[in-house]
Parts: structure tokens; C-alpha cells; sequence
């Protein structure tokens, strides 16, 4: 395996990473709605619901703050290693862009992070997660 394919590997692998990060955000929160209404304790799970609330939180914080992911950057820079083509803006926003949108300004990311954001929140409030017995 040559050196620029080895870039081109460790760049798909962190898109990889990305994309389940992404999807354990977004369908996390999908499987606790629906977990609640099927009574399955798992979506209660505090270890879980914390890594899901700091992981809508870290991208929250970042599009506030105007901060590109790290794994963006890091997988933009293995591309750039390796020769292949880059993108400039955040991986949600390229990636919606080329979905749904073509021209989205980035306070739109950062409307929608922030309300998905505050979605995560209520979810915990109004589903609160399992704590330790008591009593």
C-alpha cells in the first residue's frame, strides 16, 4: 500500500468514525423517544444518555463557537496527504449541502444543531435516565 493510500485509508476511516458518530447522535435520540413508548430500560442508561447529551453538546459548542469538527480538519488534512479532493466547510455541512441544501449559510447548521441540541436536553429532563436504586 502506497503512502497516499495509506492517507486515503486513514482518511475514509476517520469518515467512517464521523458517520457513526453522527448516527449515534441522530438515531440515539430517534431509539430513546421510541424506547420510552416500548418501556425498554436500556434508553434510560445514564452512561449512555451522557454520551449522548456531550456529543450534541460538543457539536453545539463547536457551531457557536464556529469551530469545525476536529475529525473534519483531520480528515481533510489525510485527503490533502494523500491527494484527493477536500472540502472547506464542517462534514454536516458539506454533506447536507450536497443533500438538501446548495446554499445553506452556516447559521442555519448552527440553528439546527442548537435546536437538535435542545431537543437532547428535554429528552433528558422529561425522560430522565436511570439512576442508582434509592431508598
Amino acid at each position: 500500500m502506497g503512502r497516499s493510500n495509506l492517507y486515503s485509508f486513514a482518511a475514509d476511516a476517520i469518515l467512517l468514525l464521523h458517520v457513526l458518530f453522527v448516527a449515534f447522535v441522530v438515531v440515539g435520540l430517534i431509539l430513546i423517544f421510541v424506547g420510552v413508548a416500548c418501556k425498554w430500560s436500556w434508553v434510560r442508561n445514564r452512561k449512555f444518555r451522557f454520551a449522548h447529551l456531550a456529543g450534541i453538546g460538543v457539536v453545539v459548542v463547536q457551531s457557536w463557537l464556529g469551530v469545525i469538527c476536529p475529525l473534519t480538519n483531520l480528515e481533510m488534512a489525510l485527503r490533502e496527504r494523500a491527494g484527493d479532493a477536500v472540502y472547506s466547510e464542517s462534514f454536516i455541512a458539506h454533506l447536507l449541502e450536497r443533500i438538501l441544501y446548495h446554499q445553506a449559510p452556516p447559521w442555519v447548521f448552527v440553528v439546527c444543531y442548537t435546536a437538535f441540541g435542545a431537543l437532547v436536553v428535554s429528552s433528558w429532563i422529561v425522560f430522565r435516565p436511570s439512576g442508582r436504586k434509592e431508598g
